[in-house]
């Protein structure tokens, strides 16, 4: 049951009303509702237990509570295991002149220190150590005089029996580094693996130090440390000499023991005290830091590895002032903790609360005199818990949300990417973020800027629309409605037609006013016609178009933006209906440009007709431009509704031919219909077309039949020759020919590969010259001409009354040649005569040849004796079993042969001793005919010296299936 008492002090704890959502919302997409949550930012909790006299001092780190008391007692406490605590007599261990000042507790909570301070002359000062784990305290012996007022602990180390290099501040304005180690219970002393005095802060004068830290700047050897005294902070950074992993700090202050004047901030204050706290981010690296000074809280972030200015490790410095006491108290805290945003302040009556973004004070806790003064407020710098302390009790304060209004206050000062980083999402405290950000930035006149983040807001379309359309501000506009645009899902179909419609209005006004004041090539009308161009091109706009493109046209042509009407039929594939304009207008050549800009075949197909009736040359090369991408045989039709006049069929001719000659093309019809243009108007390039396709009728690409009828009703004789040559009919050719010129009847009897039909075209040419002319020296220049004819063919063209004198020399000439090959036939005579006597005289050999064939013989194959089986002797003297043989020659042979081989074998097995013996056609037993055959196949040449030997050559010494086998051997 909550007492009286606790109930007062629940009562005392005063918190600021907090700012609900619905004071501020400005934007119409969100109801407006209480969405703070009303939980108490700071609260307090007084802990169960009850040291055994009056507090006066206190240090807790890593959830261990030390507690120093007025009897001279240490009060330790794991609270992890709150029901265990003990109590240690320190006053037996040190001078009886002595009195304790400080107690300073590790980040691990292991290692304790407590400093000492002479209460008269007679005194000395003294630092005292003790272990977690140990309960005898083990005087720091190099300390006798030094008057330590501050520890700087390493907060990298993470051993628990030593607390690795440390810094000491004393009232003398020494720093000093140190190690201290937990050893033996025997020793009297603790161990200090080294103690040195590395700077004087004061220079001489005695200038107590009220806080030191130290920390490495980013895992490197670079270490920074922060020292204050009443008056001043200083700030030290330099790289330390690291060994064993443990730095020396020592050499980060040799430069400054050389400056005249070190670097530091400096408050003047009446107060003999200040204090200094860090705070560390989530991956414990210090953040931030603030040092409690007379006139107020120093307060910055730090930035040791920037270093923009070298005398400055930190950025965004303040004074925040305390907050105003009603009551005239002591103004200054006599001792703070710092979290994130908040500072608590501590008085001897009361904890304060102050924001360090806003300096308001957030939470007033009034302390009653049950409990005594306020000793000290302290935070664990492991577990982030914060613990007050009076004369007799411990509490402990809870820290809930205390980020809740940090986006608030950012955004107050202006700093809306961290209002928004701090409104945990919550599209509520955006939309308000947003919604200031771009009233402000209306006001200071950055209108695009403003109308990016109106566009991100829930606030109403028309309202924003009318703010930029009152200040004339087109181009903000235009950045309002995109960003909408973009934001919209598809299925807000109507919404999307009217911003598209409403942008494309605006870009074309804007074109439009550009043009008609002369300013179609400034940047300005670019830089427009670019946007729009992208506008154009986008997902939505390209869909939406598909719907209002009808009005999107109308616009268009209202403005006469001719450009961007193509530009937009091209996007939606409606080019149809602007070329049909062109052509309605009789712009041909715009027609034309457009089709070309296009490149799309089915329009060039659908308007060709006009275009190469009116403007024929120019329709023409257009088409050439295009290349393959036009297919000729759909443009057909369109070449036959021209007007069949010279203009036109010239025009045509040319791009046919265009087609023929560079991409090859073999349509049947294309060609007939060139050929026919050829026929009718130009007989040159008719001959030359004919030439090009050659003498080889399955080559050619028209259709011949129909080629030579057209010449033939045309009367082109010399195409009909030509043609008549190629479907073979030589003699027509022939007739033709002479009518037409000697020499194009010569050129068509050198045509046929036929040496008769040649040798018969020829002499029907020297039958025609001889008849006609009874010319002899053209007679006998023809025998020169072609090889084929001899003078004994054309002396029968010649009439009687010639007389032999004119051919006394080609026929002489014509006896030689007789002789000569009579010569030639006799030598082959000879010869054959001479090789069928050697054959005679061979084959007689091997019938009267024999071989001897002894025991020890072996067949080639198997290395078995020859005699044990059936055998196979050749004239080579290589000797096979006939198994052996048949074995080895069957996989060579070719499939039929080894087919046939195994018929025979089966017939052999098969058949009776009966039908064996049968004697056949041949006069011989069906047996031995079998065996013939077999022989015929198996041992017509040796295996070893014949054919097959040759064949095999390719073939490795190592099947296949053999090779693991011989590799095993070979091993």
């Amino acid at each position: 049951m909550t007492s009286i008492f606790d109930q007062y002090e629940q009562a005392s704890q005063v918190s600021q009303r907090p700012i609900t959502v619905s004071d501020q919302m400005t934007s119409s997409g969100y109801i407006n509702m209480q969405l703070e949550d009303n939980t108490p930012m700071f609260s307090k909790q007084k802990m169960n237990f009850n040291p055994s006299d009056l507090i006066t001092h206190v240090a807790v780190s890593s959830d261990y509570l030390v507690l120093a008391m007025a009897n001279g007692k240490l009060f330790r406490l794991d609270l992890k295991m709150p029901d265990q605590h003990e109590e240690i007599q320190f006053t037996k261990s040190v001078q009886p002149n002595s009195k304790l000042t400080s107690i300073f507790l590790d980040p691990l909570g292991h290692h304790l220190l407590l400093a000492f301070a002479a209460r008269n002359k007679d005194g000395s000062p003294e630092l005292v150590y003790l272990h977690r784990k140990n309960n005898k305290l083990k005087s720091v012996s190099k300390s006798r005089n030094y008057e330590v007022t501050e520890v700087g602990w390493n907060y990298e180390n993470k051993s628990t029996t030593t607390t690795g290099p440390i810094l000491l501040g004393t009232s003398q304005g020494h720093i000093l580094e140190m190690e201290l180690e937990a050893e033996s219970d025997k020793m009297f002393a603790a161990s200090q693996q080294y103690w040195r005095q590395i700077f004087d802060i004061g220079k001489g004068a005695d200038t107590p130090i009220t806080g030191i830290q130290f920390h490495r700047v980013n895992n490197t050897s670079k270490y920074f440390i922060f020292v204050t005294t009443p008056t001043r902070l200083y700030q030290f950074i330099g790289h330390a000499m690291i060994s064993d992993e443990k730095p020396s700090l020592q050499s980060i202050f040799h430069s400054y023991l050389t400056t005249p004047e070190t670097g530091f901030q400096e408050i003047p204050s009446t107060l003999k005290y200040s204090k200094l706290q860090f705070y560390f981010d989530k991956n414990s690296n210090p953040k931030t830091f603030a040092w409690l000074t007379e006139p107020g809280i120093f307060y910055g972030q730090l930035d040791p590895t920037s270093q923009q200015n070298s005398n400055s490790l930190f950025t965004q410095s303040e004074l925040i002032n305390y907050p105003s006491q009603k009551d005239g108290k002591e103004k200054t805290p006599l001792s703070f903790v710092l979290t994130e945003f908040h500072a608590l302040l501590m008085y001897s009556d009361r904890v304060k609360a102050v924001s360090l973004l806003n300096q308001e004070l957030v939470y007033e806790d009034r302390y009653s005199e049950i409990h005594g003064k306020l000793k000290n407020i302290v935070k664990d710098p492991a577990r982030r818990t914060i613990w007050a302390v009076t004369d007799k009790a411990v509490f402990r304060y809870k820290v809930n949300k205390e980020e809740r209004n940090v986006w608030r206050i950012y955004s107050d000062k202006e700093q809306f990417d961290l209002a928004k980083e701090y409104c945990q999402n919550n599209p509520a405290f955006i939309d308000i973020i947003n919604v200031k950000q771009a009233d402000l930035l209306f006001a200071k006149g950055d209108y695009e800027k403003s109308a990016e983040v109106f566009a991100e807001t829930q606030s109403s379309f028309e309202t924003i629309c009318l703010k930029f359309l009152e200040v004339d501000q087109i181009n903000a506009l235009k950045v309002y409605l995109g960003k909408r645009l973009e934001a919209l899902n598809d299925d807000d179909k109507t919404l999307i037609s009217m911003i598209v419609i409403w942008l494309t209005e605006l870009y074309l006004s804007q074109l439009g006013s550009l043009r008609r004041s002369g300013k179609e090539d400034s940047q300005e009308y670019l830089q427009i016609q670019s946007d729009f161009e992208v506008l154009l091109l986008q997902p939505k706009v390209v869909q939406c178009m598909q719907h209002v493109k009808s009005v999107v046209y109308d616009l268009m042509s209202s403005h006469g933006d001719k450009q961007n009407l193509i530009k937009l039929t091209v996007i939606n594939e409606d080019y149809e209906n602007v070329v049909a304009q062109h052509i309605y207008k009789k712009s041909f050549l715009e027609a034309l440009n457009m089709l070309q800009s296009l490149k799309k075949p089915e329009l060039f197909y659908q308007f060709t007709p006009v275009l190469m009736e009116e403007t024929p040359k120019n329709t023409v090369d257009a088409l050439i431009a295009q290349g393959p991408r036009l297919s000729p045989s759909k443009l057909l039709p369109a070449f036959l509704s021209c007007e069949n006049d010279e203009k036109h069929a010239s025009e045509i001719a040319r791009y046919l031919e265009f087609m023929v000659q560079n991409y090859n093309v073999k349509d049947k019809a294309i060609h007939n219909y060139l050929l026919t243009l050829y026929v009718e108007s130009d007989k040159p390039a008719l001959m030359r077309y004919l030439a090009r396709q050659g003498q080889d009728v399955t080559m050619v690409n028209y259709d011949v039949h129909y080629a030579l009828r057209l010449c033939r009703e045309n009367g082109l004789s010399e195409a009909c020759v030509t043609l008549s040559a190629l479907l073979g009919l030589w003699e027509a050719a022939l007739e033709l020919a002479l009518s037409v010129d000697i020499t194009l009847a010569k050129s068509v009897a050198a045509m046929p590969d036929d040496a008769g039909t040649q040798k018969r075209l020829w002499l029907g040419v020297a039958e025609h010259i001889i008849t006609k002319n009874q010319d002899i020296k053209e007679a006998m220049a023809l025998l020169e001409e072609c090889s084929l004819i001899k003078i004994e063919d054309i002396l029968p063209f010649f009439s009687d009354l010639t007389t032999i004198d004119h051919f006394s020399e080609p026929i002489c000439q014509s006896l030689e040649e007789y002789n000569n090959q009579i010569e030639e036939l006799k030598v082959e005579m000879e010869d054959a005569t001479k090789s069928a006597e050697c054959v005679r005289n061979e084959i007689q050999s091997f019938r009267n040849r024999s071989v001897l064939v002894s025991v020890a013989d072996v067949c080639r194959v198997c290395d078995i004796a020859l005699l044990l089986r059936p055998f196979y002797l050749f004239p080579c003297a290589h000797r096979f079993h006939t198994d052996c043989l048949l074995a080895h020659i069957q996989p060579a042979l070719p499939p039929a042969r080894r087919n046939k081989l195994a018929d025979l074998q089966r017939q052999l097995a098969v058949l009776s001793n009966i039908e064996l013996s049968t004697v056949t056609s041949s006069g011989l037993p069906l047996r031995e005919v079998l065996r013939n055959e077999i022989d015929d196949i198996v041992a017509s040449e040796c295996v070893l010296c014949g054919e097959h030997m040759i064949s095999c050559i390719d073939k490795p010494f190592i099947a296949d299936e053999d090779w693991d086998r011989v590799m095993k051997e070979w091993e």
